[in-house]
This record gives structure tokens, sequence and C-alpha cells, in this order.
């Protein structure tokens, strides 16, 4: 299991926590530390939807210049903006063996862990 995030993210904590509580092993990729792999950002785009893993609600998006944001209208854009504003990614992204989550929801990865999806 690897888990992409940002090692100070609150959400990002939560989910470590709930993994290490739970007795899972796992790697932590930080955006910050580590940089965003285009090609796993883009199959991350592709599983979720673009729209999906452009955090709006975060700082770093409503940072930005509205004539930034206006830009992003399709995978292309947001994903340029993702690369260029690691902090634009929603957070946590966890990579299973047999699914991939996306945020951190702990009622849904209880039961994830209980079908044995979150390993």
């Amino acid at each position: 299991m690897k888990v992409y995030g940002i090692r100070n993210c609150d959400t990002v904590k939560k989910a470590r926590a709930f993994l290490e509580e739970a007795g899972l092993e796992y790697e932590f990729h930080d955006y910050r530390k580590d940089g965003v792999d285009a090609d796993k950002l883009a199959t991350f785009v592709g599983e979720f939807g673009w729209d999906t893993v452009l955090n709006r609600r975060g700082t770093t998006w409503r940072k930005l210049d509205d004539e930034i944001k206006d830009s992003v209208v399709d995978a292309v854009s947001a994903l340029r903006i993702m690369s260029e504003h690691p902090s634009a990614i929603r957070r946590p992204i966890v990579e299973c063996e047999t699914k991939n989550f996306i945020g951190f929801d702990p009622v849904a990865w209880e039961m994830a862990l209980e079908l044995g999806e979150l390993k």
C-alpha cells in the first residue's frame, strides 16, 4: 500500500493514524519532499476524474489567481496546475492491491478494511 499526500496535512495525518491503528503497513509519498510523478498523477485522474483529484476547497486553490483558476477546464489543464502546485491535489490518495481510495472517510475505510480492500 502506498499513501500519497503532504505530511503536515490534517486529513493525511488522520488517514495515516487510521492505517497505523489498523496495523497496516504502507509507504508514504510526500508530494513536497518526493515530488509529483506526472504519469502516476495522470493515472489517478483517469481513475477518479480530474475534477475529483483537483482540490478546489483548499488554501492553495483559493490563493491562485482567478485567471489561472479559470484556465482549468479539462484534465490536461488540471494536471498542469496540480504538477505546478502539489498542494492542489486532493489528499490522501491511497494505492492498494485491489482498489484505490481518494480522500479520507473513516466509515468507508472501515468498511473497506472489513472487506479486505484496504491492504
